[in-house]
């Protein structure tokens, strides 16, 4: 089975919303990889309220399309409506980052997303998590992307939310 990595992040009750997808996502798939919760300024608008984000990882025999899809559905149900505003505040984000190390590109579906080494609040959480795996499509370790990536827009602050109650540690991959 694959393993797939998770960006989780919420700038409207904020902690309740993270508490409650991590939550989600371990009935679902059972133990948890969770990376340590960070606050971030919202990217793209000025005076929206900063977002704490996350990256979890499990394993699965799912879909990625069918993954999405029920991702999809978590937001929906925590009040999040898609409007026309990419940066608009939200409820909750859940985006699949990573499929195994496959590269899929169909109806909509991106991975691994590029969001992985667009942004801190992505790449940090995963590095931290997933360091010594490849990005399928640039061949270098998530440790070796962080050490490179220019942080100095996008500051993260670490954030005191335990969400390791049922995690499991990763297993480290070549």
């Amino acid at each position: 089975m694959p393993r797939v990595w998770v960006s989780i992040g919420s700038n409207v009750e904020r902690e309740r919303h993270v508490r409650a997808a991590v939550a989600e996502l371990r009935e679902m798939f059972g133990a948890l990889a969770v990376s340590p919760v960070y606050e971030s300024r919202a990217v793209g608008a000025k005076d929206a309220p900063p977002f704490y984000n996350l990256v979890v990882g499990f394993e699965t025999d799912e879909s990625a399309e069918h993954l999405t899809r029920r991702f999809r559905a978590m937001e929906h149900a925590h009040g999040r409506r898609r409007s026309g505003d990419k940066f608009a505040p939200r409820t909750l984000d859940v985006d699949l980052l990573t499929y195994g190390d496959q590269v899929l590109r169909s109806d909509g579906l991106e991975i691994p997303r590029d969001e992985i080494t667009r942004y801190a609040f992505v790449l940090r959480p995963l590095a931290d998590l997933a360091g010594n795996e490849r990005h399928p499509l640039t061949g270098r370790t998530y440790r070796e992307l962080w050490a490179d990536f220019d942080a100095t827009g996008q500051p993260l602050w670490p954030v005191d939310l335990d969400l390791n109650a049922g995690s499991s540690v990763p297993r480290p991959r070549q």
